[in-house]
């Protein structure tokens, strides 16, 4: 079942791209169809999800693939890698939903984006370290493709940019996973194994460099300040469903990273530098949040706050490897608020990248000094915003408030220093209060006059990512349910 989730968008990728001469509304409508199949399947297996043992995994498959180096074909879901998979195709179905009326070469990008879904599915149902790694830079070829072959400005010097920058990364990840293997005894790439039998707990030396290495790769992708570079060029000149992709989906890779590999792979190194991440957590949520407070361009202000919202998951993770007698449960608390931010920022920055998408679509500009008082000619895009400006900044009765609250109550309860970082969320609230009295307030002006509001496509995109962002912030249980468990075993792992 598991395979056939994150093969099948590929497997139809290839069909749009060997079959000749496929219409291109039924290769649009294809790529709903599948991508609607893979969350149905999907939300089947959450439904029969029954949590296993501390430490096992659910719907597991595993095959031999290359055992000289003990590597395999490993597939597994748990509490901490079922949300993002779900969130994943929420995304790209979302996204599918959205580009139904464009023209623009429509089967190539259907075909892209399959295969991107495919590979960033692969990632987080990946439980050996090189298939990881596979699927990870699979999905960097993706997002490339999409930002140099669809996005706009200086789309081609955006789009090396990231790959330039997020493969250097993915070749720092590599080396430290080939020193894992090499610090394992016996050596092997299985990461239920690696987790069973920590490398280096005998040599603190060598542990540290090779937490230094994956931290390096995975904070590149995440992004965490100061490796933050990429990311506003890379969604400023991408496609509003490129950049949704890349907020929602794989921002989460580098994030997911730190708690199933770095974690539980590498507890003493981890444990030594927890400190260190902690820093550079309150320095990204903090960074992130005045620098967005700086723009004047939408994209560029949703793509910092990204760098604040990514540093909450940083600060958690980091306050959870700091044990002491009394820390456990605020220890669990920070992963599971993490985990949670991690499905949160995926929905309502998804959500966000859209609406600016509509932006450029009418009027070919993401400046919100050259609109205003969009409410008028565009309520139901106004309302929009609204909803997603404010569940982004952690108001209670959305997602972030679920994963906020949860994030600094387990890290202060951890590392009272957490407290520091409590202004990034008075900084993002002032933030998009101003983006909101700029864009929507007032009598229509400059690039409003006239603006059309959403369409049924738009509309039924981002309504549904806001849907659950309102129905996971008034029930959490059924995602705090899954998490949880998951969470427990990694702060087990971590207090070795």
């Amino acid at each position: 079942m598991l395979s056939l989730v994150v093969f099948l968008p590929v497997l139809t990728a290839v069909i749009l791209v060997v079959v000749p001469r496929v219409p291109d509304r039924a290769a649009r409508w294809a790529w709903l169809g599948i991508a609607l199949i893979d969350l149905a399947l999907l939300v089947g297996m959450w439904i029969a999800f029954d949590s296993p043992k501390p430490g096992d995994l659910a719907y597991e498959e595993q095959l031999q693939w290359m055992p000289s180096v003990g590597s395999s074909y490993h597939l597994g879901v748990d509490g901490l890698s079922l949300p993002l998979l779900t969130l994943t195709s929420v995304i790209f179905a979302a996204c599918a939903i959205y580009a139904l009326r464009e023209n623009d070469r429509p089967r190539p990008q259907a075909a892209l984006f399959l295969f991107l879904q495919s590979a960033c599915l692969g990632v987080f149902a990946a439980q050996d370290l090189i298939l990881f790694f596979v699927f990870f830079d699979l999905s960097l070829v993706g997002m490339y493709f999409v930002i140099a072959g669809w996005g706009h400005g200086n789309a081609a010097r955006s789009a090396l940019k990231f790959f330039l920058y997020t493969f250097l990364g993915s070749l720092a990840l590599l080396l430290g996973f080939i020193g894992l293997y090499l610090g394992a005894d016996p050596h092997t790439f299985d990461m239920v194994e690696l987790a069973q039998s920590p490398p280096f707990q005998n040599n603190p030396v060598a542990g540290g460099f090779v937490l230094a290495a994956i931290l390096i790769g995975l904070a590149i992708k995440t992004p965490t300040f100061p490796f933050h570079t990429w990311l506003p060029p890379a969604h400023t000149d991408a496609p509003a469903i490129g950049s949704a992709v890349l907020a929602g989906v794989l921002l989460k890779m580098g994030t997911y990273g730190f708690v199933r590999i770095a974690m539980p792979l590498l507890p003493d190194a981890w444990r030594s530098w927890a400190w260190v991440i902690i820093v550079v957590g309150i320095v990204s949520v903090l960074y992130g949040a005045l620098v967005a407070l700086a723009q004047t361009d939408v994209k560029r202000m949703i793509a910092y706050t990204s760098v604040n919202h990514m540093g909450y998951i940083v600060l958690a993770v980091g306050a959870a490897g700091v044990v002491s007698d009394s820390s456990a449960q605020a220890q669990q608390l920070a992963v599971t608020g993490a985990v949670v931010q991690m499905v949160s920022h995926g929905l309502i920055t998804s959500a966000l990248f859209l609406l600016a998408g509509v932006l450029y679509e009418r009027r070919q500009s993401y400046d919100l000094n050259a609109f205003g008082g969009l409410a008028a000619p565009a309520p139901r895009y106004a309302a929009f915003f609204a909803v997603a400006a404010f569940a982004s900044l952690g108001l209670p009765g959305f997602s972030g408030f679920i994963a906020e609250f949860q994030i600094f109550t387990g890290s202060i309860g951890t590392v009272p220093l957490s407290l520091l970082a409590l202004p990034g969320i008075l900084i993002t609230a002032a933030l998009f209060l101003l983006a909101s009295q700029r864009l929507l307030t007032g009598k229509p002006r400059g690039l409003s006059t006239g603006f059309s509001d959403l369409n049924t496509n738009e509309t039924l995109s981002i309504g549904s990512l806001l849907v659950l962002s309102v129905v996971i912030g008034v029930f959490p249980r059924f995602l705090l349910d899954i998490i949880e468990p998951a969470a427990s075993v990694v702060v087990n792992l971590v207090s070795r």
